[in-house]
């Protein structure tokens, strides 16, 4: 690897040297866009990741612990040490991991360490479901009639008698589909409040819970903004994500096929309304359920997501990059009315399962890779 080079020419508000806590794809990608501004990174890796690319990739690449992810890329103080030590002035989170964790983005801040992303309080008020819910109906953008609260179990009974059956139990704490389940009739409803909590629980280690109406025949359709800490907010435009399995997606595309230019306008004015009402620095996502005419907030990704890509591709704006310079400091360099959709992108997840038994599991020796290349296709 190639040592730090201290010589490189930086903007007067660029960063010296960047630690990336995470390792695989998104790593990659952070030091891609490291590379493209000339700032030197670091980033770190846990005792199995020795050998993996973003170890070797890094300008520097340091040691944060064994193989469980708890003991090495989730341990806060630990990576903060090693950006202390390797004279990291900012760290990028990726996604996953500590990428919305409020309180290591408060201890980044502490030790003098820039957090590429929001600010804890953005953190922490977009990253309870239920708080994110209050504020934005606040703003008058609607969300899918639901609790504002968490709820007892008593108050969930209570509740979903109110609003009807199909109900969907949410984690307030979650994300990425852990601790969801949904409720046909009030028969199922103890269970699956049961195994919501747990969990939500043990994923997130709060167990509270919330409740939405089920929508059906509803298109999940997602909204990715850019903002800076001079009160300027873009959107670029929308993912639609609908086809998803387990609440996990498996298929993103952009722009969402049938989606009218007022429409697309009108989900684009509500997620920059959101990002200005909490003082949003960086990139996120807000998502939304489309039913018929309407839409609804669902929730805000605070991070840059898997899917980013897409926008990427057909907005030709490097929403890696942007996070960074933003977080530098730097305003947008470019308005709303400098951005426009041109072309058309997928990305698909590719899993090992078995869907000849409900799609369980299915591990085994990789024999050979032949990633699809040519004019137009993105491996990261």
């Amino acid at each position: 690897r190639e040592p730090a080079q201290e010589t490189r020419q930086h903007p007067a508000l660029m960063f010296q040297k960047i630690l990336i806590a995470n390792r695989g794809e998104i790593a990659v990608r952070i030091i891609r866009a490291c590379r493209e501004m000339s700032v030197p990174c670091a980033t770190v890796y846990s005792e199995v990741d020795r050998a993996a690319l973003h170890v070797r990739l890094a300008d520097e690449a340091y040691p944060c612990g064994p193989p469980r992810a708890s003991d090495s890329y989730l341990d806060g103080e630990r990576i903060l040490d090693i950006a202390s030590a390797c004279g990291a002035d900012a760290i990028h989170p990726g996604y996953g991991f500590l990428s919305e964790n409020a309180d290591f983005a408060a201890r980044c801040e502490a030790r003098g360490i820039a957090f590429i992303g929001p600010s804890p309080s953005v953190l922490r008020t977009m990253g309870d479901k239920v708080a994110a819910r209050r504020c934005v109906e606040a703003l008058g953008v609607a969300c899918v009639p639901g609790a504002n609260q968490r709820l007892s179990d008593d108050e969930i009974v209570g509740k979903a008698n109110e609003i009807g059956y199909p109900v969907m139990l949410k984690a307030s704490a979650g994300g990425g589909g852990k601790g969801m389940r949904l409720v046909g009739d009030a028969g199922e409803l103890a269970k699956s409040l049961e195994r919501a909590r747990g969990e939500a629980l043990a994923s997130f280690g709060d167990d509270g819970v919330y409740l939405e109406k089920y929508l059906e025949r509803t298109r999940h359709i997602e909204i990715q903004i850019l903002a800076d800490a001079h009160g300027g907010v873009v959107h670029l435009f929308e993912r639609e994500c609908s086809l998803q399995r387990r609440n996990q997606k498996l298929f993103e595309e952009a722009p969402a096929p049938g989606l009218t230019s007022r429409r697309r306008e009108e989900m684009g004015r509500a997620a920059v309304l959101i990002a200005k009402a909490v003082d949003y620095v960086g990139a996120g996502t807000c998502e939304f359920l489309l039913d018929g005419d309407e839409f609804y907030f669902l929730e805000m990704n605070t991070r840059i997501q898997v899917e980013h890509a897409v926008t990427e591709a057909i907005s030709g704006v490097d929403l890696v990059v942007q996070m960074i310079r933003v977080a530098a400091g730097e305003a947008l360099a470019f308005s709303q009315d400098d951005v426009s959709i041109r072309g058309h992108a997928i990305e698909a997840r590719i899993y090992a399962e078995d869907p000849d038994k409900n799609f369980a599991p299915s591990p085994g020796r990789l024999e050979v890779y032949r990633p699809a290349d040519g004019i137009g296709v993105r491996v990261d």
